[in-house]
């Protein structure tokens, strides 16, 4: 063999050798290294990612999106014309999204008629039910979506829903009226005292950046309070100086690239901006949706160091820790402490994330535990035994998380194993010991007589 070849064949091992350590030998090393770190969060995320069936849910948010467009439009419009400020409204949405101004200018037809219909008779409480049924189911799915990367199994009431979302939508044509005047004020102020020829032009492309910084605290706002859980700001802030960049990306490349997609006009004519506008959503959804799993990424990568191996965790391991929770949950209520929340449970006993999900999930579903709500100190709920934890046995604990899921849903083998059933019944009702039992005698009827 040459020394090329060997060099190639070399270079191919360590290749491989960093592959198999991203992927799989990470989660065994230990070191607290800031590289060791980075490789551990992205590895979870992709695998999260992934694992979440997010390209599916992205799609599910573009056609809510979709539909939302017009009411959402109609409320900021409403909201804009009831202050004198729609055509600065209209402005402000052609800069923030110049990839899409076709189809705003369409969208904004399409307002015009919706806020003349929803002035006149009937169609006044039916189009404002219907405008506000559409928005919050919008922001529900984006919650359920956000809910459901970060394992959050416990949703906001409707009346907080309702409340939250009415309170965003009308809020958020102030934030753009005022974001616009920030603008204006600051690119005055550089006319007249910043009028050099190094200065100016400096001042204009700090200026001209203002839509990056903004979307960067969009997308920090949205991954910071969105989830019904307690968050990071650190990792809301990495993820959505990360994703907001890509999204301005996004948008350049749909600005830039509008030259290069005319043919689009002789297929689709006057629609020829739909296709681009879904295809636009559909990759904003994803990079949202990357962002939010960077965010319980950057949270919780310390977690998932026996990630592997509780996916094929033992039925009374689980039970042993199922219980070791309880016990310490118990503990602390008779003690008056504060309730034990899942971060306490990942970072002192360092369990798994979905493992810790799938325990607390189990004995809330088998009556042992209860959550209280969110402290002033954590914002985070807690968990509390859900009765007088001295009436509390473990033989309880674990008949109660036994019993957690479907039963006798298979008529056939319930009816040729009754026999089993009502013997095990009877053991376990007066606590026999079943130990020496043979399994045998548990069936002793001649299966074929009831073939």
């Amino acid at each position: 063999m040459s020394d090329n070849q060997e060099q190639g064949s070399s270079l191919w091992q360590r290749i491989m050798q960093n592959i198999r350590y991203c992927i799989h030998d990470v989660w065994d090393d230990t070191r607290s290294l800031w590289s060791v770190r980075m490789v551990k969060i992205v590895n979870l995320s992709v695998q999260s990612f992934l694992d979440r069936d997010l390209q599916i849910r992205a799609a599910a948010l573009t056609y809510n999106t979709v539909l939302a467009i017009v009411p959402a439009l109609a409320m900021l419009f409403a909201i804009g014309r009831g202050f004198g400020f729609q055509n600065l409204l209209q402005t402000e949405l052609f800069r923030y999204f110049p990839a899409q101004r076709e189809a705003l200018e369409t969208a904004f037809t399409y307002v015009d008629n919706y806020l003349a219909q929803a002035s006149q008779g009937a169609f006044i409480g039916i189009g404002l039910i219907f405008l506000l049924w559409t928005l919050i189911s919008l922001m529900s799915n984006v919650e359920d979506t956000f809910n459901h990367v970060w394992g959050v199994t416990t949703k906001r009431s409707l009346q907080r829903k309702f409340t939250d979302y009415t309170a965003l939508f009308l809020l958020l044509p102030v934030l753009m009226v005022c974001s616009a005047g920030i603008s204006i004020f600051m690119s005055d102020t550089v006319q007249h005292v910043f009028d050099g020829d190094l200065v100016s032009p400096l001042m204009h492309r700090l200026l001209a950046f203002m839509p990056t910084v903004i979307s960067w605290l969009v997308f920090t706002a949205a991954y910071y309070m969105v989830p019904n859980t307690k968050v990071k700001f650190s990792g809301a802030l990495f993820a959505g100086i990360l994703c907001g960049t890509l999204f301005q990306g996004v948008q350049w490349l749909f600005v830039t690239g509008q030259m290069y997609v005319s043919k689009y006009n002789a297929i689709y004519g006057s629609f020829a901006f739909l296709p681009l506008l879904l295809v636009w959503l559909q990759l904003s959804w994803l990079i949202a949706l990357a962002g939010v799993v960077l965010t319980y990424a950057w949270q919780n990568f310390e977690n998932f160091a026996h990630r592997q191996k509780a996916k094929d965790i033992s039925t009374s391991y689980s039970y042993t820790l199922a219980v070791s929770i309880l016990s310490v949950v118990a503990n602390r209520f008779k003690r008056r402490e504060a309730a034990l929340t899942r971060t306490e449970l990942l970072r002192d006993y360092e369990l798994p994330a979905t493992l810790a999900d799938d325990l607390l999930n189990r004995l809330k579903r088998a009556g042992l535990l209860n959550t209280i709500a969110a402290s002033e100190k954590n914002g985070e709920e807690g968990y509390q035994p859900a009765f007088d934890p001295d009436e509390m046995t473990v033989n309880e604990a674990i008949n109660r998380l036994g019993e957690v899921g479907n039963t006798a849903f298979i008529p056939k083998a319930d009816s040729r194993f009754a026999p089993v059933f009502e013997r095990f019944k009877q053991l376990h009702e007066h606590q026999q010991d079943t130990d020496d039992l043979p399994l045998i005698e548990l069936y002793s009827e001649d299966t074929d007589d009831k073939k």
